[in-house]
């Protein structure tokens, strides 16, 4: 029995190392975060609240959205920001808004920009470019009497 509880705390050991170089966003309920990296890239990220109470991820990166363009009409230089929700991170740069559990991870894409620097659903700007129509459902039947 004890070899057993040995080689368990060595195996959780040697995967705890092995997710070490991993950044992972602090999990607080409805909490958003904009995250701040270390001048030199090599420290630890500081992770400041933004806005408390949010429902969704997709608020979160709205309000980080509103603090870039906040940040660049007061004469500010920097494009791209990146925040936290709930364990995920957020990235917001000139292509959209893109997810990933991990800071160094790959990432999702889930808001394009449009042609004039809004942010949409990557389908919706496809139906704009080749005019797919939504579809549509039909009428519910009439009660039958």
């Amino acid at each position: 029995m004890r070899a057993l509880t040995v080689a368990a705390v060595a195996a959780a050991g040697l995967a705890a190392a092995a997710c070490q170089g991993a950044t992972e966003a602090p999990y607080t309920p409805g909490v958003c975060y904009a995250v701040n990296l270390a001048e030199d890239g090599k420290g630890v990220p500081d992770f400041s609240v933004l806005a408390r109470d949010q429902a969704q991820i997709e608020f979160c990166a709205a309000r980080l959205e509103e603090m870039r363009l906040r940040f660049l009409r007061m004469g500010g230089t920097r494009r791209d920001v990146i925040g936290a929700y709930q364990g995920q991170f957020i990235f917001i740069d000139r292509f959209g808004v893109s997810f990933s559990k991990t800071l160094e991870g790959n990432r999702f894409m889930a808001l394009a920009r449009t042609g004039d620097g809004r942010l949409a659903i990557p389908a919706a700007i496809q139906r704009e470019i080749d005019g797919t129509p939504i579809a549509v459902a039909a009428p519910p039947p009439e009660p039958a009497n």
